[in-house]
């Protein structure tokens, strides 16, 4: 795990880096420490609710006993936990700032521009830090059509060879959930769902119609295959599904029938590749007369508290194996 201190001793002091003298302290000391992406804040909500949504984010993994630390680009540097009036800067600059992936992460720091992390390079900047558990809403995977656009997220590869786990509401429904857990276990990525149910969550609604390989009833469960990840040295990521609570589920049909609309309306404006998905959610929230928004608020608390467990009960293990 913890190959990675080292390295952070190295990133705190460098220039390209803004680490929070809280989070640095939680890093050194194998504090319990939950890493947030920008995307959502930037690119998945309008303005204030993005704000709103993120602060009460932060709030939920403080309550459960961790410390959040959002992630996100700001003038060319990389920001490790982000001040109240950092957060209402980025949220008010909302599309301006650029969509950042791992492939634009260099690009990004050196025009010295501002940019929202992505679940890929979230995952980068997380582990760099050396912070191994990362709360997001839905990650990314294959597009519908992907056979003929061959548009397959970043975040996939990127969780085959990073070591961070990723807890979710399972992949976002506008994408293609079955081709997307092809492509996972291809990758050779740990998928549990956490629950009563196996089923991989769908991102709106608890249930894609499709099983996730495993399935475990608590964060305790998920911190001892996270710990265990990281002492085989496997170097690859894991996804913990966490389907969102029926009574906060958006209806299926009628998230159903505005994915089909949506999608139909990219295709024929033209809409693709890092521009789809933000397209998508705007629309489908408009076309659920936002109940797609208020389902993505919940799933995203309810992922946060989660999460702040599992970083609490890894920290609990790695101090234990440090005394043995």
């Amino acid at each position: 795990m913890f190959r990675q201190i080292a390295r952070f001793h190295a990133l705190a002091s460098s220039k390209h880096f803004n680490i929070t003298s809280e989070i640095k302290h939680a890093i050194a000391n194998k504090q319990p420490v939950v890493a947030l992406e920008s995307t959502i804040i930037s690119h998945g909500m309008p303005y204030p609710q993005n704000v709103q949504t993120a602060q009460a984010v932060q709030d939920i993994v403080r309550s459960e006993g961790a410390i959040p630390a959002t992630i996100a680009i700001l003038e060319g540097r990389v920001h490790i936990g982000l001040e109240d009036e950092v957060l209402e800067q980025l949220g008010k600059m909302g599309q301006e700032a650029q969509k950042t992936s791992r492939r634009d992460l260099a690009l990004v720091l050196a025009k010295k521009g501002s940019g929202a992390t992505t679940v890929a390079s979230t995952m980068i900047l997380a582990r760099a830090a050396g912070i191994p558990v990362f709360v997001t809403g839905g990650i990314g995977g294959v597009h519908r059509g992907a056979d003929q656009s061959f548009d397959i997220s970043a975040d996939l590869t990127e969780l085959g060879k990073t070591p961070v786990a990723v807890i979710c509401a399972g992949v976002k429904s506008i994408l293609d959930i079955e081709k997307t857990l092809e492509v996972l276990e291809t990758q050779g990525v740990s998928v549990t769902t956490i629950g009563e149910s196996q089923r991989f969550p769908a991102f709106y609604t608890p249930d894609s119609g499709f099983d996730s390989p495993s399935r475990i009833d608590n964060a305790s469960e998920a911190a001892d295959i996270i710990y265990s990840n990281h002492m085989l040295e496997l170097d690859s990521g894991m996804v913990f599904a966490v389907p969102i609570p029926k009574e906060q589920a958006a209806d299926t049909q009628a998230i159903q029938q505005a994915i089909v609309t949506a999608i139909t309306e990219a295709r024929s404006n033209g809409i693709s590749g890092k521009d789809e998905t933000p397209f998508l959610l705007k629309r489908i929230s408009e076309l659920t007369k936002g109940e797609s928004l208020a389902a993505n608020i919940a799933l995203v608390k309810n992922n946060a508290k989660i999460g702040a467990k599992i970083a609490v009960e890894l920290s609990k293990r790695v101090l234990a194996n440090n005394k043995s």
